[in-house]
């Protein structure tokens, strides 16, 4: 009988392109090789303000659906290159709506771990974790594996 993928261990992985997250995504796609599990690639997407002479502007729908489109289309790119090498690992998307931190915490119930990248920043900046990272740390439903990208 197959195993369903709600009785695998889900690892839910935060994407937006940076190298950290690539590195992340990357981690999780090899874990869940190795122990039977699968991955969740989740990037958030929200809606810049804008603010002209007259005050608040709202975005138009167009613009939604642009960022959303940009959002979903990122998000694919880094499976597919993650995937590659791992052909046999399931790894779904998510694209929500949504500040990153909030998403990725909303993502982070019932998940085996929670993965995500910091920016890879040299000297003192390169102590300190990114603000989105930092939350998931210390507010996420599970275990949180930050990964650093490589130095610029």
């Amino acid at each position: 009988m197959a195993e369903r993928q709600s009785e695998r261990e889900r690892i839910v992985v935060g994407v937006d392109g940076s190298e950290g997250s690539k590195q992340a995504l990357n981690w999780a796609v090899r874990q869940a090789e190795l122990t039977g599990g699968w991955v969740e690639a989740v990037i958030a997407w929200d809606v810049p303000q804008f603010h002209g002479a007259l005050g608040w502007m709202p975005p138009s729908s167009s613009d939604e659906a642009a960022l959303e489109g940009r959002a979903q289309s990122e998000v694919t790119s880094a499976v597919e290159g993650a995937v590659a090498a791992h052909p046999t690992v399931q790894v779904s998307t998510v694209v929500r709506y949504g500040t990153p931190a909030s998403v990725l915490l909303e993502a982070s119930r019932d998940a085996a771990l929670l993965a995500v990248g910091s920016r890879g920043l040299g000297g003192f900046k390169g102590l300190l974790l990114g603000s989105v990272a930092q939350h998931c740390v210390q507010h996420a439903h599970c275990p949180v594996l930050v990964l650093r990208g490589q130095e610029e």
